[in-house]
């Protein structure tokens, strides 16, 4: 019987929907770690041309793009719909024989669109509707880990802040109108924190209505405001929009909407950043966006796992696509500070690293967001022959090496891994990383539905 250790071959997108227009956003030749990783495979033939932007690299069985396996060229979908025991019988049935998952590298170097992610009801009734734009029927929830800094906007900001823009940020209040500024700051007035229930929902519909207005303006009026929002900006410095609010700077602000303006000069997107909160995150940290929430990727480097879709509603920032009456009726409209959009990950109890990487501080850590489709566990191993033995799950995994080099095993099978290396290790395989080099870091995301991922727990050493 195979053994259940899979290297993949993973591309780069390029013939994928809006394909020159996705490349358009990615990082440049090898400043991209999702062309660097696509080239670390030899099987793939892939050179990267150094004055060529490279957006995404794609691990799953995505029909659109999925990996195959280096020895066989089998699609990894062909094979796991053969053998259902790789995803385990489980997860087969219940995700339609694929993984229910979508892992991705990106490489941002210009914004990505102003966009949300339909549920489930939803997408199924986008999908029927209009499947060229929405091209299958699943929801996608997702998580963004940085592997180097990291920018972008995400959830709507406490509407404090956002009153406090509104009345320092003429443009915006201009563009909006008077009477829906006003019917936003007198809807929250007194409740902006208030937990109750019939508060909150009473916020979000003013958020909605004033959100709305901003979002249903005419090109011609936003570009003209835009103008005037840029001139303030590069004039006033500290002490833009009222010298920022409590979570940015005005100098801080002043600099993006610059920035972003240079990127899609005139678009409304320079105005959503005042309702959207803007998020900076170091290596390791992440996200988790829910189906629903708005949100919006600036620069760097990511991790990025989520259901297994496509599916996108996109409102500023992109020539592509735009559904601004479906984004501005499918949000959320939840409001928080931005420490509630970080993850806080935890010890990932289901490893056992060695008495070398105990010792050197090595560690696994589990991402677990709050839906069943995956996890993501990130190993650091520090020290040559710093190990770490995976406990075999009831589900599949795929595992990325994104620094430094050592060994992947799985029962007889041993496979030397490097940076962008791939794997598919199946369900019920215990699985063992070994490093050969001073640090070397991986990222496993993995689907078990039998709940064990969300246990809580300590490394131990052997």
């Amino acid at each position: 019987m195979q053994v259940p250790l899979i290297q993949l071959q993973c591309a780069y997108v390029k013939i994928v929907g809006n394909s020159l227009l996705r490349e358009r956003v990615g990082k440049v030749g090898q400043e991209s770690a999702a062309a660097k990783y696509a080239a670390a495979t030899e099987s793939a033939r892939f050179s990267i041309e150094n004055d060529k932007p490279y957006a995404e690299l794609w691990m799953g069985t995505h029909p659109s793009l999925p990996s195959k396996d280096v020895e066989t060229q089998r699609s990894l979908l062909d094979l796991v719909q053969d053998n259902k025991a790789l995803l385990s019988t489980e997860v087969s049935k219940k995700y339609g024989e694929k993984l229910p998952f979508l892992f991705k590298i990106l490489s941002i170097r210009k914004a990505l669109s102003i966009q949300a992610h339909p549920n489930k009801k939803l997408a199924e009734q986008l999908h029927a509707k209009d499947p060229k734009n929405y091209p299958d029927d699943n929801h996608k929830p997702e998580m963004t880990i940085a592997v180097t800094p990291f920018d972008g906007l995400c959830g709507f900001r406490p509407l404090k802040e956002i009153s406090h823009f509104l009345a320092h940020v003429p443009s915006l209040r201009g563009l909006i109108g008077e009477d829906a500024a006003k019917a936003f700051e007198e809807g929250v007035a007194g409740r902006e924190t208030s937990s109750s229930a019939e508060d909150i929902q009473r916020n979000k519909k003013s958020l909605q209505t004033a959100f709305s207005a901003l979002m249903t303006k005419d090109k011609s009026t936003i570009a003209n405001a835009a103008k005037e929002l840029v001139a303030a900006a590069e004039k006033d410095g500290e002490n833009f929009a009222g010298g920022g609010g409590p979570s940015n700077g005005g100098k801080e602000l002043a600099d993006l909407v610059v920035r972003l303006n240079g990127q899609f000069e005139g678009d409304v997107g320079l105005f959503v950043l005042f309702f959207l909160n803007y998020v900076k995150l170091e290596v390791g940290e992440a996200m988790f966006l829910k189906a629903d929430d708005i949100h919006a990727y600036l620069s760097g480097d990511i991790i990025e796992c989520m259901a297994s879709s496509d599916n996108v509603v996109r409102a500023g920032f992109t020539p592509k696509f735009q559904d601004i009456p479906t984004l501005t009726s499918m949000l959320t409209y939840s409001y928080a500070p931005i420490s509630e959009q970080k993850m806080n990950p935890v010890d990932y109890p289901y490893v056992t690293l060695n008495r070398t990487a105990y010792s050197s501080s090595s560690s696994a850590i589990l991402y677990d967001p709050p839906i069943e489709e995956f996890s993501v566990v990130k190993t650091d191993l520090k020290g040559k022959e710093a190990k770490a033995t995976f406990e075999a799950i009831e589900g599949p995994s795929v595992i990325i090496c994104t620094a430094g080099s050592g060994k992947i095993s799985v029962g007889p099978k041993t496979q030397q891994v490097k940076a962008g290396y791939v794997f598919f290790v199946g369900a019920t395989a215990e699985c063992t990383l070994e490093s050969d080099s001073e640090s070397f870091t991986t990222f496993k995301a993995f689907c078990e539905l039998s709940g064990k991922e969300t246990a809580k727990g300590a490394n131990g050493a052997s």
